[in-house]
């Protein structure tokens, strides 16, 4: 079955769901949260959405049921964060501006990720990308973060996204779906790859997600888009510790 064939059955498996406003949504902000990941080919996403929908809202906006997302990452000229998260270091930050396109909205975000498997974040509107910081982003990056770091543009990302809200366990669930990267001259596309991303307060098993996910055979799986894109446009970066990772991604999408 053809992308668009498969996009076609995903979108007309989500005009079955009940529909959420952001200002609903709004209840399940969850900015500290533990977050799961799971991986899986995209043409299995329309089995999925269907075990959800008598469970699950999905996030509306002027009609639209996929958004379009753009991120422009940063990061040092050495690629400290990157190289954290390679390295195994537990306690690890992300640095991102987000457009929602779909709502002209713009954010610089910062993601704090704790040895306790808790992601913090934080973040401020912005009027649109700054790939040279404006005093106000500095301003606030260093005192999010307690250090002052010479930050430049590392990669740029754009996919699609669901969103499915459960309010009754104060839960939300990001799918993420046509994820491209581009940067350094180069460009990498991942038509099939979908993520999977379950925000809890803490995991619960008992989600339907995650029953739905293990049988159909996937587990959580720790993956980062960041850090995949990176790999895939900077060739001369290390990544020995993703290799694996590669590997499967490789597999699930082929």
């Amino acid at each position: 079955m053809s992308i668009n064939k498969k996009m076609l059955k995903i979108h007309e498996t989500l005009n079955e769901f009940k529909g959420i406003s952001l200002n609903e949504m709004n209840s399940v902000a969850l900015m500290k949260r533990t977050d799961t990941k799971f991986v899986v080919n995209i043409s299995l996403l329309s089995f999925i959405l269907e075990q959800l929908k008598g469970t699950y809202k999905v996030l509306e906006i002027e009609n639209k049921r996929i958004m379009n997302y753009s991120s422009l990452y940063l990061d040092t000229s050495e690629f400290k964060f990157y190289l954290d998260h390679h390295n195994g270091r537990v306690n690890r930050t992300k640095i991102r501006q987000r457009k929602y396109v779909d709502s002209d909205l713009t954010f610089l975000e910062i993601k704090q990720k704790n040895g306790k498997g808790e992601t913090n974040k934080s973040r401020i509107v912005i009027d649109d990308f700054e790939t040279e910081l404006s005093q106000n982003s500095k301003d606030f990056i260093s005192k999010t973060i307690n250090k002052d770091l010479d930050l430049k543009v590392s990669l740029w990302n754009s996919f699609k996204r669901i969103t499915l809200v459960n309010l009754k366990k104060n839960e939300r669930v990001t799918i993420d779906l046509k994820l491209g990267y581009q940067g350094n001259e180069l460009e990498k596309n991942y038509d099939n790859l979908v993520v999977i991303e379950l925000k809890q307060s803490r995991f619960d098993r008992t989600s339907i997600v995650a029953k739905t996910l293990k049988k159909c055979g996937y587990n959580p799986y720790s993956i980062s888009k960041y850090c995949i894109g990176v790999t895939s446009i900077h060739p001369e970066l290390k990544k020995n510790s993703f290799k694996r990772k590669l590997i499967k991604i490789n597999k699930i999408i082929a």
